[in-house]
């Protein structure tokens, strides 16, 4: 990864503007040419670009600005956040407007076709509809059975590839888990 700022051009043109630094020490922050800054500081390079502020987006702090103001020789240091990402993010339920959710039996046919291996239960909690709609769609007593065409949820936007294939996983587990079940009571009669 290079030390180059978010959006250097746009960057550069906030420190022309805000900051008494030289134009060799901006060059060398944005990774640009000094003439590309001195364009900038005469108004013939980015006209139209707006300026970034680096200290809001928290790649310089104003201390880091003053160091360097007052010492010519002192290069700009972009400061070095490592961005956490985690993936445990609640789940927030989203509203899903009224054309899609025709769209749930749907669903739910697709994936009793296509993962048998899920549980009523499970469809219904990824479909958002309930265990007895689910339950009729398999047993073809729906009442608008005739009507339905399997289609992929996932295709529709109602929930994720990664809720689909943890719920796969789930399921398969509960499988393997029913098995070794089933084998310890047969050896122990």
């Amino acid at each position: 990864m290079s030390n180059a700022p978010l959006m250097p051009m746009a960057t550069a043109v906030w420190l022309v503007e805000n900051t008494t630094l030289t134009f060799k020490q901006i060059a060398d922050f944005c990774n640009l040419h000094e003439v590309e800054i001195q364009g900038i500081a005469d108004g013939e390079v980015a006209k139209g670009i707006k300026a970034y502020n680096p200290i809001i987006s928290g790649q310089l702090s104003r201390e880091e600005i003053e160091l360097s103001s007052k010492d010519e020789a002192r290069p700009l240091k972009i400061k070095n956040t490592d961005i956490e990402i985690s993936n445990s993010e609640k789940k927030i339920k989203k509203y899903i407007p009224l054309s899609k959710r025709q769209d749930k039996p749907d669903s739910a046919l697709w994936l009793i076709k296509h993962y048998n291996i899920l549980k009523d239960s499970q469809i219904a909690k990824l479909v958002g509809i309930t265990k007895n709609s689910v339950t009729s769609i398999r047993n073809k007593s729906y009442w608008n059975y005739n009507n339905l065409n399997p289609k992929d949820p996932v295709a529709l936007n109602l929930f994720s590839q990664k809720d689909l294939i943890d719920a796969t996983e789930k399921a398969e587990r509960r499988i393997k888990r029913e098995k070794k079940e089933k084998e310890k009571s047969k050896q122990s009669m």
